[in-house]
């Protein structure tokens, strides 16, 4: 027996549809650049504007695209901060059948060139902060026939097919009547980040982005609804800012977007100012944040956050001791989230269950994991030898998923190793080791490639930095294997103090000693005053590895650790 429902296609104009016609009047807010300081730092200027403008031009952009020759499919690239006109680009590119580009701005020249490439980009819409790379870009990626610059610039770039965005978006009409386009059609595409060779494309349809938006906004996943103010410090190239952006605009929530100014003093001042009471950002993020609060509640001028319900944090995990200090110092609720750029990324959030109090030490330590599945999200940890392990909150293994908005293969057909069969079920193997307890709590333990093998057996680095930067002299830490002559691998903990802070192997140790069998803990501690950060803002531990190797044996001859770099 067939059902009588209608079939109706899920597309991003639909989106663009409810902002038009239903929250008109919700508004979008912007930090842009207006110029630079005395001592070249760049000056905010706050934009404001509506749902109703965004959806206006979204339209243009979309004719005016369209109007450039471009078929459905051909891809459009954004090398954008967080704005009002990079949202007009997530609804205005898909909405005219086209595929949006989110490309990484931290990276390297060369990569993005890459990666232009690599995607077959037929347009590029640039921040005007880079329009300096578009000489280079231009002439490394020959498909490039259009560029579009964000924002004013001093002057006009005198090259071909490069123009000014506002003006190409006024001067085009209005879109009059959406494309054919299908559920399973090309809607956007991101990259990975690309810590192991070279990164791949990941390809989000229509119908993916609308079932990831619909699910992302109830209570227990990232709580979002027409009376919020969200802000977004995820960028808006990384896994679409975590579908914020589209779900915000399909339940109407005002979005407030900060820009190249993620700093603590000016994330605080958005926050306050704007009324915000959702956010979202990597853990980095919210440690520049925890420094502001905690300095002007020093200085006896606290900033006001009453309504601030829910701070998100993905990326890496927060430490259960940064989720504490922001409940017991500042009353604010820090969320857990997990997800992949092959999974939309939302596959996971940490709200507790009915009958526990947040507060409490059980609801701290279930905060601290990665949370549950969102509906229609699947988990399961398999054996090296592929057999399914117990959900016990104990048995560690290799994390797999699969869902609606998973990816079930690379762009071009690369890395298809990551992808397999499991009693006739397709599969995205995540890369991470985790487990899964009773009650379906996720708690990632590693990334495969960081597992520590001593001695035959595995030792987590996650738990361990989590537990050492809860010391109140780390400012940061990451554990990484090293070369062991007797147990193959043993852990090094590599740590960054607080300002004025003296740190210590046996500090450390005793520190955390309590809270692990005595073979976990690590056989030495290097201080360093930073960490290589990666472009996505994590650390990268593949670097340390190479900067550390035959630390157990000539640890006189290793060079401080390496600074923030864009790989």
């Amino acid at each position: 027996m067939q059902g009588n429902m209608m079939d109706v296609q899920l597309t991003v104009p639909t989106i663009l549809e409810r902002i038009r016609t239903q929250y008109a009047a919700r508004e979008v807010v912007s930090l842009l650049v207006a110029g630079r300081d005395e001592q070249g730092n760049p000056v905010a200027h706050k934009h404001r504007t509506t749902y109703g403008q965004v959806a206006d031009r979204s339209l243009r952009l979309a004719a005016g695209l369209l109007g450039l020759g471009l078929q459905s499919g051909d891809r459009v690239a954004t090398l954008a901060v967080n704005s009002f006109r990079h949202l007009e680009a997530y609804l205005g590119v898909p909405s005219a059948g086209l595929v949006l580009h989110t490309v990484n701005i931290r990276l390297h020249p060369e990569q993005i060139a890459w990666i232009l490439n690599h995607a077959e980009d037929r347009v590029l819409l640039i921040e005007n902060v880079f329009a300096a790379m578009i000489p280079a870009l231009k002439a490394a990626c020959p498909k490039l026939e259009h560029v579009f610059v964000l924002g004013p610039t001093p002057q006009p770039i005198p090259l071909p097919g490069v123009a000014d965005y506002d003006t190409f978006v006024a001067d085009s009409a209005p879109l009059a009547r959406y494309p054919q386009i299908q559920e399973t059609d090309a809607a956007a595409m991101c990259y990975t980040s690309g810590t192991t060779g070279n990164p791949k494309g990941v390809v989000y349809t229509h119908r993916s982005t609308l079932l990831h938006s619909m699910v992302s906004a109830p209570k227990d996943a990232l709580n979002v609804g027409e009376a919020d103010s969200v802000l977004p410090i995820v960028p808006m190239f990384h896994v679409n800012a975590w579908g914020l952006p589209y779900t915000c605009a399909m339940y109407g929530a005002k979005q407030v977007y900060a820009g190249v100014f993620a700093d603590g003093r000016s994330v605080a001042s958005l926050l306050r100012d704007e009324q915000v009471t959702i956010t979202a950002g990597v853990p980095t993020i919210w440690m520049g944040l925890l420094g502001e609060l905690d300095r002007a509640a020093a200085d006896g001028h606290p900033y006001d956050l009453s309504r601030v319900e829910r701070l998100i944090v993905g990326g890496s995990a927060a430490p259960e001791s940064m989720i504490r200090a922001f409940s017991d110092r500042h009353r604010l609720s820090l969320l857990q989230a997990w997800g992949m750029t092959e999974t939309h990324p939302l596959g996971t959030a940490s709200a507790v269950p009915a009958g526990v109090d947040p507060t409490s030490d059980e609801g701290f330590t279930l905060r601290a994991k990665q949370g549950r599945t969102v509906p229609l999200i699947e988990l399961e940890i398999l054996s090296d030898d592929g057999q399914r392990l117990p959900h016990d909150g104990k048995t560690m293994g290799r994390l797999i998923t699969r869902g609606p908005w998973v990816a079930n293969s690379y762009f071009k057909g690369e890395g298809q190793s990551n992808f397999f069969d499991l009693d006739g079920q397709l599969w995205f193997d995540t890369g991470d080791i985790a487990t899964l307890d009773e009650r379906g709590y996720m708690h990632i333990q590693d990334r495969a490639k960081d597992l520590i093998k001593s001695g035959g057996e595995w030792i987590g680095s996650v738990d361990l930095e989590n537990a050492i930067m809860a010391h109140p002299a780390v400012a940061m830490c990451a554990v990484i294997a090293m070369d062991d002559p007797k147990w193959d691998e043993r852990p090094l903990a590599i740590v960054v103090p607080r300002p004025g802070q003296t740190v210590t192997h046996d500090a450390l140790t005793d520190f955390i000693a309590p809270k692990f069998a005595k073979w976990w803990l690590p056989d030495a501690t290097v201080v360093t005053d930073q960490l290589p950060i990666g472009a996505t803002g994590k650390v990268l531990k593949r670097e340390l590895r190479d900067q550390y190797r035959g630390y157990s044996t000539n640890p006189g001859l290793v060079p401080p650790a390496s600074p923030d770099r864009s790989e």
